[in-house]
């Protein structure tokens, strides 16, 4: 057994007792590194072809685009791409943005593109062909959709494993996912979390240009990874490695401006609307802020707002609570004892975002999983924090079934939400303690020569810069 590999049976609680139902824990002379084809980078993304087979089972009543007696919420089924074939006309061949304006960003209308172009192409050959069944096209688009949303799942696998170190075993958490069962092909998230993910094992790797480049594709999917890049220059400003931070930041800059720059000319309305959409975007039914409209009987914020008006206050609030999260996490990573790992830092960055911001789609969650496996790799609180995301499905779709159809009245689904809001606030709270108390960071307990397995140029580095603390001043 090499000493520096972390063995969860032996580690872990949750891990422990769930051995007895296979025999116990790893024995203490088990042999380790010589298995022929069941690495743990195979067993691992066995996981995940696991998960995404319930997912898949989960979805396949509403594949068909046939949602007549509302199946797509009395079946938990709904996803986004089914209902967004029809109305962005991707059928027809239609192009994104040139052909039929998409609310979505470039790279991720990109993905709608292919996948229909690669349905359409199947639709052809099931016509010509009498073995292949006739499939509608809304089913052959989200079949295909979903295909390349599990090579993502399986992509942000390999590169959890990779910035896992010498804890390889955590990449299990991301196939045995509830979140990723419940909500792998609700949107295309998981996209961007792949691109976001390798972009963090380029960093690991020592190659702040292509992360950058990766990380500016999976801006270009979506927003949200700009927030790992303020968590690299956070901790890049302690270390006193601006010049490396700005060669990926340019390096994202680049990549997102080559696949959106294009697009941005040849169709600007297109390619704008996701902007003002953004803009003009209410609360999020799963967003604070519209559990506080609810509660105030929409007298808070902006109050009642037309179609199309802008929620000018709401908009202000919300950025204001973000840019005061950004600048507690600044505070965080220059005041801790030791210099706070890059995962730590970013999964604190996308959970403040999503509990504080306005935006809060249930697939949005889907940005935490990577990020929390490696901030914080404890079966018992990912597990608890994911269970209160799956079984927030339940009550958000009998909410939107209505009481007319034996569905729930909304207060349910808002007390749902407070609880799935709990639980990632304390997971936030013990990532904090973690960075506040190095040793009781599991991935640094008894670490032997790699502080931070994803900390790439970090590892190593003197602080330049760190607010002193309380005991350094008495």
């Amino acid at each position: 057994m090499s000493p520096d590999r972390i063995v969860p049976t032996w580690t872990d609680p949750v891990a422990i007792q769930a051995a007895e139902a296979v025999g116990g824990p790893w024995g203490r002379h088990a042999l380790t590194g010589r298995a022929l084809f069941w690495t743990p980078l195979r067993v691992c993304l066995a996981f995940v072809v696991l998960g995404l087979a319930l997912a898949w089972i989960k979805q396949e009543p509403c594949a068909d685009g046939d949602w007549s007696g509302f199946r797509q919420y009395t079946h938990l089924c709904y996803a986004d791409p089914l209902p967004l074939f029809g109305r962005f006309d991707l059928g027809s061949g239609a192009l994104p943005y040139l052909d039929s304006p998409v609310d979505h960003p470039v790279l991720t209308g990109g993905l709608m593109a292919l996948a229909a172009a690669l349905g359409r192409a199947y639709d052809g050959a099931a016509r010509a062909s009498d073995l292949l069944p006739d499939l509608p096209p809304v089913q052959s688009f989200y079949v295909v959709t979903c295909l390349l949303l599990s090579v993502c799942a399986l992509a942000t696998a390999r590169g959890v494993l990779a910035l896992s170190g010498r804890r390889p075993w955590d990449a299990a958490m991301i196939g045995l996912s509830p979140l990723l069962v419940v909500h792998a092909f609700t949107g295309w998230d998981l996209f961007a979390v792949a691109l976001t993910t390798l972009g963090m094992w380029a960093w690991a790797r020592d190659r702040p240009v292509p992360a950058g480049v990766l990380l500016g594709l999976a801006t270009a999917a979506k927003p949200y990874p700009l927030l790992v890049l303020v968590a690299l220059f956070l901790l890049c400003l302690r270390a006193g490695l601006l010049r490396t931070w700005l060669r990926t930041a340019g390096a994202a800059l680049a990549g997102w401006t080559a696949v959106n720059l294009p697009v941005a000319v040849a169709a600007w309305d297109g390619w704008s609307l996701f902007f003002r959409r953004t803009v003009l975007r209410p609360a999020d039914p799963d967003s604070l802020w519209n559990v506080a409209l609810h509660l105030s009987g929409e007298r808070l914020f902006d109050g009642p707002l037309e179609a199309g008006q802008t929620p000018v206050v709401l908009n202000a609030l919300s950025a204001l609570a973000v840019a005061a999260m950004v600048a507690g996490v600044g505070w965080l990573v220059l005041a801790a004892p030791v210099r706070p790992r890059v995962a730590q830092v970013a999964f604190l960055l996308v959970a403040g975002f999503l509990l504080l911001g306005k935006v809060w789609s249930p697939q949005y969650s889907l940005w935490l999983l990577p990020l929390a496996v490696l901030a914080r790799p404890a079966w018992r609180s990912l597990l608890a924090w994911q269970a209160t995301e799956a079984l927030l499905w339940v009550p958000r779709m009998l909410w939107y079934l209505g009481t007319d159809n034996r569905g729930i009245e909304v207060g349910w689904f808002l007390l749902a939400v407070g609880i799935r809001d709990a639980a990632v606030a304390v997971l936030v709270a013990l990532v904090v303690r973690d960075v506040v108390q190095p040793d009781r960071d599991v991935v640094r307990a008894g670490w032997r020569g790699v502080d931070d397995p994803a900390g790439g140029p970090l590892e190593r580095t003197v602080d330049a810069l760190a607010l002193p603390r309380r005991d350094q001043l008495t």
